[in-house]
């Protein structure tokens, strides 16, 4: 679990530094992109094609254009049809889709993991904004859609077969990584040639310097990170640790750029979450004892 704390820190910067410097001036569907460009870049050295099995890269590869590919595309055509908040508070049943994706993979139903999950969707509504607009209902599936894609990603990178382990050693899980981001660009490439504005490009060193950090730092090694971490603990941790990026992202723009917030409602909400990933580690080692 250590891995997904680390990226959810890493991560709830991000947030900030593209709500100040990118969201306003430069396209989205570039930004991604070359979030991901410079990604695959840093893990290109390290790909040994002839020692992933081709079923193996080419699952990766389905991964990576499920995972980040296309719910970027969803996420940004959401934001054509919804405010920010709105947006914002439609992702909060990602984890509910976590747990039951994993679960219909698994073939079993685990009540408790999709009980922990749901206490954690409703620390994330306490600071969600409920300003929503008539009509929503096309944004709506937009953004279920992309909540899908980030946890279908999620679950099957979890369960893909002939993965290396981590736990024995990185070298041969960074040797396979690299197709993730591949199959990642295959469909941010042609979305920005199609959808993306080509007048709203990087102007600035700074711009240029926060899509870099974004790029190698939080796609590439956040992404690797956060999927060694999702199959390294169970469903129900993964699922609720999707909620934990909200109240941190939110703190970190409270903190760094001062913008406004209730600090009850996002104290309440950080320990409505950590309290379901206690109850979450507290039925899981129970299970484990009982099966001892």
């Amino acid at each position: 679990m250590a891995y997904l704390i680390a990226v959810t820190i890493l991560w709830s910067f991000s947030f900030s530094l593209i709500n100040v410097y990118l969201s306003s001036s430069v396209d989205s569907y570039f930004a991604v992109m070359v979030r991901i460009l410079l990604a695959l870049v840093l893990f290109l050295p390290l790909l040994r094609p002839r020692r992933t099995p081709l079923k193996t890269a080419l699952g990766l590869m389905g991964v990576g254009a499920i995972q980040i590919g296309a719910m970027s595309i969803f996420v940004y055509q959401a934001f054509s049809l919804l405010s920010v908040p709105e947006v914002l508070l439609f992702t909060v049943l990602t984890p509910l889709y976590v747990t039951l994706f994993d679960d219909a993979l698994a073939r079993r139903f685990s009540g408790f993991h999709l009980a922990t999950a749901a206490i954690a969707v409703v620390g994330a509504l306490l600071i969600a904004s409920f300003d929503v607009k008539p009509g929503f209902w096309n944004g709506f599936v937009v953004v279920q859609l992309s909540n899908l894609c980030f946890a279908v990603g999620q679950v099957a990178y979890r369960r893909l077969p002939g993965l290396a382990d981590s736990r024995h050693g990185h070298r041969d899980a960074l040797q396979q990584f690299g197709w993730f981001y591949v199959g990642a660009a295959v469909l941010l490439v042609p979305a920005w040639l199609l959808l993306g504005d080509w007048s709203r490009l990087p102007t600035t060193p700074v711009q240029w310097g926060v899509l870099a950090w974004l790029g190698l730092i939080a796609s590439g090694v956040g992404y690797y990170f956060w999927n060694q971490g999702a199959r390294r603990v169970d469903a129900g941790t993964l699922a609720i640790m999707n909620e934990a990026l909200k109240p941190a992202g939110l703190a970190v723009n409270v903190v760094i750029w001062n913008h406004d917030a209730d600090p009850w409602r996002l104290t309440l909400c950080s320990v409505v979450i950590c309290g379901a990933l206690a109850l979450n580690l507290w039925g899981g080692h129970r299970q484990r004892s009982a099966q001892a």
